[in-house]
């Protein structure tokens, strides 16, 4: 009996370990999903589409390296607005390591690249945010995405960031902005009331256009940055990614 891509890949994930689930699948994506229509400037393919992510979000997910819209953005603002790679050797810390950008990451030579993250198996280091194992002054650039909203005290891990950061290094955070002003209360601890509250069961609070604030008074000067409205609509269509603006922090140099 006949077994159809979609079953095959299920069967697929469920016996073989992710990190080499990803590039397996990945090479029968590419061929099942071609087209012009769309681009995934992560894993650098020609889509006619991106597929479903979740009921509620359609054309959302790259077929062949599982990156969403908000990866994509991150990736594009990475290539085209930082020094991320421009080929001179850099310290890089990455949390909550996403498949998509582990597998180029680790390639890159001129990158010294280290994942983290508090239980997730592409981590190469297991820690906790608040109490970084790393010396002062240590990374040229550290990427934080959809991970503050999950930390409670995030004051705390914002100031470790800004200690193993180099001045002059930067660092790149991209949260939910959801609101004018950002709303936690700690009393809510049952996760049927924090998705209710929040949004997820797991978020601790919904970020407001009050972050930048927050980021600055860790001691970071903070650009906020438009590349999506820079795109225009109809290259954030081509590239599936969201019209959101990107947090770009950096630690003052000594003077």
């Amino acid at each position: 009996m006949s077994m159809s891509y979609a079953n095959l890949k299920r069967k697929l994930k469920r016996c073989i370990p992710f990190t080499y689930y990803r590039p397996l699948t990945g090479v029968g994506s590419r061929i099942k999903h071609f087209g012009l229509q769309r681009y995934c400037p992560v894993c650098r393919t020609h889509l006619s589409r991106f597929v479903s992510y979740g009921a509620s979000r359609p054309e959302c997910e790259c077929p062949v390296c599982g990156a969403l819209e908000r990866h994509r953005l991150l990736w594009l603002f990475l290539k085209n607005k930082t020094n991320l790679f421009d080929q001179k050797i850099k310290n890089v810390l990455h949390f909550a390591p996403e498949w998509s950008f582990v597998e180029v990451m680790s390639r890159v030579r001129s990158i010294k690249y280290t994942s983290a993250d508090i239980a997730s198996p592409l981590a190469m280091v297991r820690l906790d945010i608040t109490a970084l194992p790393f010396t002062d002054s240590y990374f040229d650039a550290i990427c934080c995405s959809h991970v503050l909203e999950h930390i409670p005290n995030d004051s705390l891990a914002l100031r470790e960031i800004f200690r193993v950061m180099k001045p002059g290094g930067w660092f790149l955070a991209d949260v939910p902005i959801l609101r004018e002003k950002t709303y936690e209360d700690f009393s809510i601890t049952d996760p049927e009331a924090r998705a209710k509250a929040f949004g997820q069961s797991d978020h601790v609070r919904i970020y407001g256009a009050d972050f930048k604030a927050r980021l600055e008074s860790a001691g970071f000067l903070v650009n906020l940055d438009g590349i999506a409205h820079e795109l225009g609509s109809s290259r954030r269509t081509y590239y599936g990614v969201n019209d959101t603006d990107i947090y770009l922090c950096v630690r003052p140099t000594l003077s």
